[in-house]
């Protein structure tokens, strides 16, 4: 079987330039295909082209498609491509869409007269003006798709794809059936036949699976080919460019399509009707750091959260350690947090924002009882009338540090860390499920912890982790902590690593690398003589060995009772800010700003003044790129402004 991947996209492209009713353009980065309903029948080409030594369909095959789909009506289909006979209206082989489906078409000619078959596969969201890659593999009653990589959704029919399937006389039409009906209305990147062959393996390699390739038409790869001696390249879309230069000029429909060049910030930007978008810019490096805002709390503060409402704008909670006033929420305001509302909180230790559908939520980890002598944690819900945060549901929790919230395939999950039970550290941190019918969160699964401090969710293509800070099991700080995998509906142990008093995780990229960094507090064993110092201990930075399937040391970094990393960029620049929270004799220790050197990992580039730093928060507003932190040891959390040059 000849495996060599049939560009089907290319092949509809002219060389050298575009057919008629096609059009190249840019979203999110990449370059795709608009295609005309004016004239579906310019958009087609004989199969023959690319069935050159045989006029037989492959019995087993696969296409891979690279897409971004409109949001649209519903009841609206839309057709990817069809294969077809001149003289026929019925298709040979094709892929269209409707709201959640895909649908894989092919005509059997085994039975008489023929027989028109329809594969569907549900639940496959598209149109969310996302780029989505599809592998559809295809062998006899089996049919697999693949979106992005995730999990394959497998389906078997009673008909078989046909063995002997002829394409005498057929033609492939892109984006369409023939006819206006049905046009493809998204734009198309990548449309391949692969014979013989499940090409899920030789796609889900790459880290960015949205986008990944196995051939792209040469007008819509990224970097163009150099032009031959001094003549100018120039794609069909380059044409007709008009430049403004001077100061921000308005963005309307009639200045559509047109640049703006601004000499102060050395940026090119692009018209797109209503905003300008950034299309060539000099990138800011961070400078120095200075204070911007000193934050006075209700009391000293365990955690912060930065988060979002729609139409209102950006919010800050702390959670304060003394009962009464509680705990707190900022606004920002003018370029500086005001505060906007109290709640009542016994020893907060962390805040953590999330939603559901429309519902906005905010869940604080309590770690004392309350005046019934009752503990609970409990999950607050936004009220778009009284524009506050609401008591909505309480959930019994033991000494609680930390909320997780996450989504695995279209389910919201809540997670607790119980740090302790009185005096035994070794107890079930809990994972919640939201049930939609009850709208409440419900007991989903356990998992044993060791005064645990810490979750943090992440993915790594279709795959969806849980990692857990433990911290003390009651004679050690010297513990596992563990990574737990999602498979088959519940958590399962992934890896474990020794830490010394894990206190936070921190998940992060640069590039196509993974890297998890691991906030080390202290180290104490019973069983062990003392050292030196507990709170002088290295921290760690793993990478993840995709070739091993684990996460490896990278790097350790040394750290003074560090409680937390908190990861950030600055232009093309990454960074990674340390809590130091105590050095054995004081709480004013400096906690470090690391910049990202490549080859040379993380180096030490800022150090910051900072007493008892317990939590950092990154965020950014039309004033700049800021870091908040909060104190355990004074009423007194500080908002510091990056200074980019």
């Amino acid at each position: 079987t000849d495996l060599r991947p049939l560009d089907i996209l290319s092949e509809a492209v002219p060389p050298g330039g575009l057919a008629r009713g096609m059009r190249v353009l840019q979203v999110q980065g990449l370059l795709g295909l608009q295609l005309s309903a004016s004239r579906p029948r310019a958009l087609a080409f004989p199969a023959s082209r690319l069935f050159i030594h045989c006029d037989r369909f492959p019995e087993e095959f696969s296409i891979i498609v690279t897409l971004r789909a409109l949001r649209r009506p519903a009841k609206r289909n839309e057709y990817i491509f069809t294969l077809m006979v001149e003289e026929s209206p019925s298709v040979l082989v094709g892929l269209r869409y409707a709201p959640d489906k895909l649908h894989f078409l092919f005509w059997s000619q085994e039975r008489a007269g023929g027989w028109q078959t329809r594969v569907t596969f549900p639940n496959v969201s598209l149109s969310d003006s996302q780029w989505h890659t599809l592998i559809l593999a295809v062998s006899g009653q089996s049919f697999s798709l693949t979106v992005d990589c995730s999990v394959p959704k497998d389906v078997v029919v009673e008909t078989p794809f046909p063995a002997s399937l002829s394409v005498r006389r057929a033609s492939f039409y892109l984006g369409n059936r023939r006819r206006r009906k049905g046009v493809f209305t998204g734009l198309l990147r990548q449309l391949v036949l692969l014979p013989g062959a499940d090409a899920t393996p030789r796609i889900c390699h790459a880290m960015n699976f949205k986008v990944a390739t196995l051939s792209v038409p040469s007008v819509l790869q990224d970097v163009p080919a150099k032009a031959v001696s001094n003549e100018v390249l120039k794609y069909p879309y380059e044409t007709d460019m008009k430049v403004t230069l001077g100061a921000r000029p308005r963005c309307s429909r009639q200045e559509k399509a047109q640049f703006w060049f601004n000499a102060s910030r050395r940026g090119l930007y692009l018209c797109n009707g209503s905003t300008w978008l950034s299309m060539l810019e000099v990138q800011p490096r961070l400078d120095y750091v200075e204070e911007h805002q000193k934050l006075v709390t209700n009391s000293e503060t365990m955690g912060v959260e930065v988060f979002s409402i729609p139409r209102l704008g950006l919010f800050a909670a702390t959670a304060n350690r003394l009962t009464p006033p509680g705990s707190a929420i900022y606004r920002w305001t003018d370029g500086k947090f005001v505060h906007y509302q109290n709640i009542p909180t016994h020893q907060a230790q962390s805040w953590k924002y999330f939603t559901i559908g429309k519902k906005i939520f905010l869940a604080v980890a309590n770690f004392e009882q309350n005046e019934r002598g009752q503990e609970f944690s409990v999950i607050f819900k936004w009220s778009r009338r009284k524009e506050k945060f609401l008591a909505y549901q309480r959930i019994s929790t033991h000494s609680a540090r930390d909320w997780e919230a996450f989504v695995i395939q279209g389910e919201a999950f809540l997670a607790v860390v119980n740090h302790r039970e009185g005096n035994n550290h070794n107890i079930d941190s809990v994972i919640y499920r939201w049930n939609p019918r009850t709208g409440l969160f419900e007991t989903n699964q356990t998992i044993p912890t060791s005064g645990a401090y810490d979750w943090e969710f992440f993915t790594i293509g279709p795959y969806s982790f849980l990692a857990v800070a433990n911290t003390f099991n009651g004679t050690s700080t010297r513990i596992y902590s563990h990574i737990y995998i999602w498979l088959r509906g519940s958590f399962q142990l992934f890896q474990s690593i020794l830490t010394f008093g894990a206190a936070d995780w921190e998940v992060f990229h640069i590039g196509d690398r993974v890297f998890l960094a691991v906030a080390n507090s202290h180290s104490y064993d019973s069983g062990m003589p003392a050292p030196s110092n507990f709170y002088a201990i290295n921290s760690s930075i793993y990478e993840l060995n995709i070739t091993a399937q684990m996460f490896v040391k990278f790097q350790d970094l040394l750290t003074y009772s560090a409680l937390d990393w908190e990861f950030f960029s600055v232009g093309d620049d990454s960074f990674l800010v340390v809590a130091n929270s105590f050095d054995g004799f004081t709480f004013s220790v400096n906690s470090i700003i690391y910049r990202w050197q490549g080859y040379e990992g993380f180096v030490a580039a800022h150090q910051l003044p900072t007493v008892g730093c317990r939590d950092w928060e990154a965020f950014h507003t039309a004033e700049g790129s800021f870091l908040l932190y909060s104190s355990a040891k004074e009423p007194l959390s500080k908002v510091l402004k990056l200074k980019t040059t």
